[in-house]
């Protein structure tokens, strides 16, 4: 059972290799769900983690229709990305009425070539997540990242089930969205073959002064509070999901 942490930090990633995860997905753009990371960040882990890294490929947030100015973003940070030393990257591209777009993605796929591609969560917001199956595998990814299309991880066990049949070993299948230490036995026992999560915790920001009028997004996450990857919580899933076996 293989662990992926998603991180958006160099520090996450410390923690994440302390905490015993097999692989990163590195990010920017935490409140936009992930987005493609800087190449400084990309650089700086892949000379201090000895993990495996896969880089988000994301121009923005929202959804997985793009125009040709944005491909042409993701294809430059594919190269980037190359270039910096990633082990895989990360992305997704849909058509309007929900299905994948398999000719953007395929493209995008022969840009990282010889890299290894993750199609993302734009798993989640297809139209039929079996018809979406068979259109990733024909791309050339080599895995899924999915919640079961539902809000968390927890609630789509079924579908990872028969996703997991209907692969039949042709593509991996990785669970993520919500997932912790009291789900992830659960959640390996489907048959996936990786669990993803962010093992987020929060932690107060260092600034003293605090302004009561200015805010500098509308985001969630204030200016006061900092999200990072917990090493506990990643530590846990580690254990749990590799005590499957004798549940």
């Amino acid at each position: 059972m293989q662990i992926e942490v998603c991180c958006y930090s160099l520090a996450d990633c410390f923690a994440a290799q302390q905490a015993g995860a097999n692989r990163i997905e590195l990010c920017g753009g935490l409140s936009d769900g992930g987005l493609t990371p800087s190449t400084g960040l990309i650089r700086l882990v892949k000379q201090q983690i000895s993990l495996p890294v896969y880089t988000m490929i994301r121009p923005r947030g929202g959804d997985f229709v793009y125009d040709k100015s944005e491909v042409a973003v993701m294809q430059a940070d594919i190269q980037l990305a190359k270039e910096a030393g990633v082990d895989g990257v990360v992305l997704g591209c849909l058509n309007p009425d929900g299905t994948v777009n398999e000719q953007l993605t395929r493209q995008l796929i022969d840009i990282a070539s010889p890299l290894p591609v993750t199609f993302h969560r734009a798993f989640d917001l297809t139209r039929d997540p079996f018809e979406a199956l068979e259109a990733i595998i024909r791309t050339g990814a080599v895995r899924i990242l999915t919640s079961g299309q539902q809000p968390s991880a927890d609630l789509g066990a079924d579908l990872f089930r028969e996703l997991v049949t209907q692969a039949a070993d042709r593509i991996e299948i990785m669970a993520g969205a919500g997932v912790n230490a009291r789900n992830a036995q659960l959640l390996a026992q489907t048959g996936v073959d990786a669990l993803h999560l962010s093992g987020q915790q929060t932690t107060p920001s260092p600034m003293q002064f605090r302004s009561p009028t200015v805010r500098m997004a509308s985001a969630v996450q204030g200016e006061y509070d900092r999200l990072g990857t917990s090493e506990e919580k990643v530590r846990g899933v580690v254990v749990c999901a590799s005590s499957k076996a004798s549940a």
